[in-house]
């Protein structure tokens, strides 16, 4: 077969259009210091493992000094590092050490609020009411004779109203935690110190960036502030019952014009730097911010969301490559990240099951068996490698690792948790540092013990378990982004006719074929020689239930 890798040096600018990204959380990647909190110099000490992986990037999810109300996402300043995970020499270090290694840096960054101790926050409240140091935020007089109610029934994703007073008697808008401030992006003042935040990081050599929040940075702030009433959720990941981009403050039209003007940024430089946006909107509405002249990259949640079903999967598929193809863009396909449960649990829950209740019982309603999960997490990551477009990782899926659904209620670190009122758990359960060695206080994590407890269970997927280990999680991927490299050819795909109920079947060339049983019965194998299968053929002629076979 002719060598058909694709070209995913820094020459090349379009290296992220079928790249593989792995995101890292670093508070709970690697601990080189021994305070129980990861760190960069961690990350950089462990880059070889994703060199070795085979993955292009990695992602960092925010290094920035935090008070972490929100994991990392509160940030205090975007322009360095916190103390606790290093330095600017250490960031540095990292970029360079990955570079060696042929590995592209994408970095997270948040451009929706800061944290409430920002410097510029807190001379906001200094300052008063009508200043300008407020109009960088959303600040408001309350409604009521006295101003004792809230501006608007706007409500946090975290749970409860959007907004706080202040002692002077003004509000300000917080569509997550109370101590992450939303910013106004009708401020100059915010938009320059953001384009100044995009050449200092692309300066230091990074290579492409994540947006957090990308679709909730145009709000409408005319008087009086609409309230949303009866016109949907108002969760992040809601579609609102309203005419698509005129929404208060999810997914506006305008937020395009900011994309726009940061792509000149990117394209400034030499390949030009590349971003994803995290906008939970629908597949049209989400392909605006990928197009070429704004962000070019838009994470696929609809994706993330499917059921293990394939009439389902398929559609999302179609769905998705259409989208982003209408628009110039690749596609992306995800399965876990530091915000969902992990999908070795979440695709063995039943039908209907909320994920939210599920945790909250501890894991135990209903209790899940980890071995078909681990079955079923390994036929849908071959699947989503086969598909054209970007695959973005979480760390720990390729160990396999399921959720920890059973952490004691006193270790959580989620604020949804108390801001919910200890309804939902949170995101902790996805976040607990990862095991890297069979024994150790946190296996191989640091030298101590981590800022989350990690289950016994966690020293049999550790990667000292599994490297080298014939069959073992870690060396299917590790032999599917190898064979994925080897044979990437061209962004399309095309479904074989005919085939039975349960499976997914598709070539991506007339050389390589993927083929995924979905159902609940065997299947005949179709003819070809076996390049990988998520899990043995035990007699060479029929697909099991939950596996992925490559196909040449």
């Amino acid at each position: 077969m002719a060598d058909l890798t694709p070209d995913l040096s820094s020459r090349n600018p379009d290296w992220w259009r079928q790249a593989v990204i792995y995101q890292v959380y670093p508070r709970s990647f690697a601990d080189a210091d021994g305070d129980g909190l990861g760190d960069l110099r961690g990350v950089t000490e462990r880059l070889n493992h994703l060199a070795a992986l085979g993955v292009d990037a990695l992602w960092l999810s925010p290094f920035y000094p935090s008070e972490l109300a929100d994991g990392g996402y509160d940030v205090i300043d975007p322009r360095g590092v916190d103390e606790r995970l290093g330095t600017l020499d250490d960031f540095d270090a990292l970029v360079t050490e990955a570079h060696r290694l042929g590995l592209k840096v994408v970095v997270d960054i948040v451009p929706n609020h800061t944290s409430h101790l920002h410097p510029w926050f807190q001379e906001a409240l200094r300052a008063g009411p009508g200043s300008p140091a407020r109009d960088r935020y959303v600040f408001r007089p309350g409604r009521g004779a006295h101003g004792e109610l809230p501006p608007s029934d706007w409500q946090s994703v975290f749970g409860g109203s959007a907004w706080r007073r202040v002692p002077d008697g003004d509000w300000y808008l917080h569509l997550f935690a109370p101590e992450q401030p939303d910013l106004d992006w009708g401020n100059e003042e915010v938009r320059a110190d953001f384009r100044t935040t995009l050449r200092f990081w692309s300066d230091r050599g990074v290579d492409g960036f994540r947006v957090d929040v990308a679709h909730g940075l145009a709000k409408d702030l005319t008087e009086p502030l609409r309230d949303i009433g009866d016109i949907g959720a108002t969760g992040e990941d809601a579609l609102p019952k309203v005419v698509p981009g005129s929404h208060p403050y999810w997914d506006r039209d305008e937020v395009h014009e900011i994309y726009r003007d940061w792509r000149k940024i990117f394209d400034a430089y030499s390949p030009p730097r590349t971003a994803v946006a995290e906008a939970w909107v629908p597949g049209a509405r989400r392909a605006l911010y990928a197009r070429p002249d704004e962000l070019g990259q838009a994470f696929n949640f609809e994706y993330l969301e499917a059921h293990w079903d394939a009439a389902e999967l398929r559609e999302v598929i179609t769905g998705s490559l259409g989208t982003a193809h209408a628009v110039g863009a690749s596609a992306t396909w995800v399965l876990s990240n530091h915000d969902v449960v992990r999908h070795a649990s979440r695709l063995v829950l039943p039908p209907g099951t909320d994920p939210a209740a599920w945790l909250l019982s501890g894991g135990t309603a209903p209790a899940l068996d980890p071995s078909a999960g681990l079955r079923r997490a390994r036929a849908a990551t071959l699947l989503m490698l086969a598909l054209p477009g970007s695959a973005y990782l979480y760390q720990g899926e390729e160990l396999g690792l399921p959720e920890v659904a059973d952490l004691p209620f006193e270790v959580l670190q989620d604020p949804i948790w108390e801001q919910t009122g200890h309804v939902r758990k949170g995101r902790d359960g996805c976040r607990v540092p990862l095991p890297w060695t069979v024994t150790g206080p946190s296996y191989g994590f640091g030298p101590g013990a981590a800022w989350l407890p990690q289950p016994a269970s966690f020293a049999r997927y550790a990667v000292e378990a599994q490297a080298g280990t014939e069959g073992s999680t870690l060396e299917l991927y590790r032999t599917a982004l190898r064979l994925r490299r080897k044979l990437l050819e061209g962004e399309t795909l095309t479904w074989t006719p005919d085939t039975p109920a349960g499976v997914l079947d598709f070539r991506r060339t007339e050389a390589w074929r993927s083929v995924t049983n979905a159902g609940d019965a065997p299947v005949p194998l179709p003819p070809g020689e076996v390049l990988l299968a998520s899990t043995p053929l035990a007699d060479g002629k029929t697909l099991p239930p939950d596996t992925t076979v490559w196909l040449a």
